[in-house]
């Protein structure tokens, strides 16, 4: 049987019993207090899902301090939108959303950031632990919003600059930063990575310094043409930008700076779980929905920057 064609992502009912399944797989919990007495009030028949706690007295459903609050989309077509963001290697446009579930467009494009934050990963487990190989790199994307083009610079002073860290056969790690500098990217590597790690970079000032720090530093020379010496390369992480940017560039075409790091936690969240690691689509919408709680969005059409 299909994936789709599960009940939960026809019938709204279903997926209120799939959704309390992921999330109280104990039985309900009160969002307001905590409470996990057997002895809530079921109100379901008065509004699906909906229950009264016993203790606090407040109503609640299992969308309550998720993502998901205050989302007027039907469930079912939010768990459809999870699985199909969590199913497509270089993402799915919230123009696409938009017809596939019979939404709006603004409804759409904002489900798809509750999504996102729903895949954002808050661990900061170090990274290349018992001496994994960890490899790093930067790149850039797009050109700085308001940002007038001179020709006379650099191309890259107008562009996004994104570092991203990979545990060859392990995750992914991306962050949105300022600059390349020494400043900017040895904080972020010291935070991140096990000092008993590998690392392998390229040639850039900002990683010879701080190599001395983990158990070993190797590096390749792209000025020089030179991609691998031996097991010593960056090619995964680069194997990462390839499909970041074809999802940034040919899916989604524009993206807002502002929102770029939720952009970034969706491609690490689909790259850390991703098919090679034994993870199947079904799966990995599994993990989405399992990070929906503590996160709750709320649209502002006034103040944009609240979301």
């Amino acid at each position: 049987m299909s994936v789709l064609s599960k009940p939960y992502f026809h019938d709204e009912a279903e997926a209120f019993r799939h959704l309390e399944s992921v999330l109280w797989p104990e039985g309900p919990v009160c969002p307001h207090c905590g409470s996990i007495s057997g002895k809530h009030y079921d109100l379901r028949k008065t509004r699906l899902g909906l229950r009264k706690c016993s203790d606090c007295r407040k109503q609640f459903t299992v969308k309550v301090g998720t993502v998901f609050e205050s989302a007027h989309i039907p469930l079912n077509k939010m768990l459809q939108a999870v699985y199909l963001m969590c199913g497509s290697k270089k993402g799915i446009s919230a123009h696409q959303l938009h017809r596939v579930l019979g939404v709006t467009y603004k409804s759409a494009w904002f489900l798809c950031h509750r999504i996102r934050e729903a895949m954002r990963d808050g661990s900061l487990a170090p990274m290349g632990g018992a001496g994994g190989v960890v490899e790093i790199d930067e790149t850039y994307l797009g050109r700085l919003e308001g940002q007038p083009v001179d020709p006379r610079k650099h191309p890259t002073q107008y562009r996004n600059t994104i570092m991203t860290l990979v545990e060859r056969g392990g995750s992914a790690r991306s962050f949105h930063v300022e600059s390349v500098s020494i400043a900017k990217l040895q904080p972020i590597i010291r935070e991140n990575l096990s000092r008993e790690a590998t690392m392998h970079a390229d040639e850039w000032v900002s990683y010879r310094s701080i190599g001395k720090e983990f158990a070993a530093h190797e590096t390749v020379n792209h000025k020089a043409k030179e991609y691998a010496l031996g097991t010593v390369t960056t090619n995964t992480v680069d194997g990462y930008f390839s499909i970041f940017k074809r999802g940034m560039k040919g899916t989604y075409q524009h993206c807002g700076e502002k929102h770029l790091h939720r952009y970034l936690a969706e491609f690490d969240f689909r790259y850390n779980d991703r098919i090679a690691l034994g993870v199947e689509a079904g799966q990995r919408a599994g993990r989405a929905l399992s990070g929906i709680t503590g996160k709750p969005l709320k649209y502002n059409p006034i103040n944009s920057e609240q979301i």
